[in-house]
């Protein structure tokens, strides 16, 4: 395993850290009895293996459910000093709730303190007021720096751009979680604030938000060769020395394998990246053409400027995917995502197109002429069934 400086709080990071949130039980809060033992054998065997190849930070939440629960029984067996433990807890409106779901979060670890609390998911102005308000949750997680139950502190988040960036200029946290990889580099902007703030940067589901990058579709598997889609999107990652870790979300102690692979090409990252790099904007253009391509974001309004909350950007990147890379199942997924996700995935479907002006909000756009066909289009390629949230189901 490598390591990499975490921004001020310096912590040696591994440049994977495994993510707590695909190996648990249950997505609900059940008791301890219920457990199954293959699932608490699963765990503790994921947790071995990632101990065994340097993956000593373990990433948690008070929403994956029976995940620190299960983590409890494994975590006090090792020396405390060797591990990077986080959990994340969502900001509340009343601050003494957040305080009393991060006992929770203690209790259920058995452990006296953690090395990382992020405030989880401030993605929008409402989230933000309730960490950020005097009494507010960033107020609490401060307490309980100050009684030495967190080291440090810091945000995930799943918002815009323009959130993540006023968060990080407060100057109040050490580090951020979010989201960035080959197919979704809107948030640079943000890891360069990070970078300037000294802020450690852990990088969300770079394989599962990343494209569902464990089962890829063979044209992504070509464009990515000699390497696997997964280790590519690591190492297009992990060649920009801002980026520290990736989250490797295990559901087994064989899922750490592929990811190790990409170690031994860090030096060589300069050499490799640049033909798969140059194959994909080429197969881009080829498919969606050139002008779209390098244009087709200019202008578009958030969900919120566009009538009946339409996510335009969201819904035009996925049909991209699928057009480009034959991504289709991933853009299936979040795309039906939208309508249920709510301030983790925010905006409607395209499913009601037809029935709204979109004139006046496009009218910044070079495509604003044919960007109403195109969600129609989109939505009779992605549309289906709704989906939820993983913590949903």
């Amino acid at each position: 395993m490598q390591y990499r400086r975490f921004g001020r709080t310096e912590l040696q990071m591994p440049l994977f850290s495994c993510g707590g949130m695909r190996y648990q039980y249950k997505w609900q809060d059940v008791p301890a009895w219920q457990i199954s033992q293959d699932s608490q054998r699963n765990l503790e065997a994921t947790i071995n293996r990632a101990i065994e190849v340097g993956i000593n930070h373990i990433e948690t939440a008070r929403g994956y459910g029976t995940s620190e629960l299960q983590l409890g029984k494994i975590l006090p067996t090792y020396d405390r000093d060797r591990l990077i433990v986080q959990t994340k807890v969502t900001p509340q409106e009343n601050a003494k709730e957040f305080r009393r779901k991060f006992e929770k979060s203690l209790a259920n670890l058995k452990l006296d303190y953690v090395d990382l609390l992020s405030l989880h998911g401030i993605n929008d102005a409402e989230t933000f007021h309730q960490s950020m308000r005097p009494g507010g949750c960033l107020e609490i997680a401060q307490k309980l720096q100050a009684q030495g139950k967190v080291r440090f502190i810091g945000f995930s988040t799943h918002g815009a751009t323009e959130t993540i960036v006023q968060t990080i200029a407060t100057n109040q946290f050490d580090y951020v979680n979010l989201h960035w990889y080959y197919i979704n580099q809107i948030n640079w902007e943000a890891i360069a604030a990070a970078r300037r703030h000294d802020m450690g940067v852990f990088i969300i589901s770079p394989s599962h938000k990343g494209g569902l990058l464990y089962k890829p579709p063979q044209k992504l598997v070509d464009l990515c060769q000699p390497l696997s889609p997964m280790v590519f999107n690591d190492l297009f990652c992990l060649s920009h020395s801002q980026v520290h870790t990736l989250s490797i979300g295990a559901s087994s102690p064989q899922d750490f394998d592929e990811h190790l692979k990409t170690l031994e090409l860090l030096e060589r990252a300069d050499e490799i990246l640049p033909p798969i790099l140059a194959r994909l904007e080429q197969q881009a253009i080829a498919t969606l053409g050139e002008n779209w391509v390098k244009t087709w974001r200019t202008g578009l309004p958030k969900p919120e400027e566009t009538p009946g909350g339409v996510n335009i950007p969201v819904i035009l990147w996925l049909r991209n995917l699928a057009i480009a890379y034959d991504l289709t199942e991933y853009a299936k997924m979040r795309y039906n995502l939208l309508g249920s996700g709510g301030h983790w995935f925010p905006g409607a479907k395209a499913d009601k197109i037809d029935k709204l002006d979109l004139r006046s909000c496009l009218a910044a756009s070079p495509h604003a002429q044919q960007i109403p066909r195109l969600l129609a289009e989109t939505d009779k390629m992605l549309g289906g069934q709704g989906i939820k949230r993983l913590s949903q189901q």
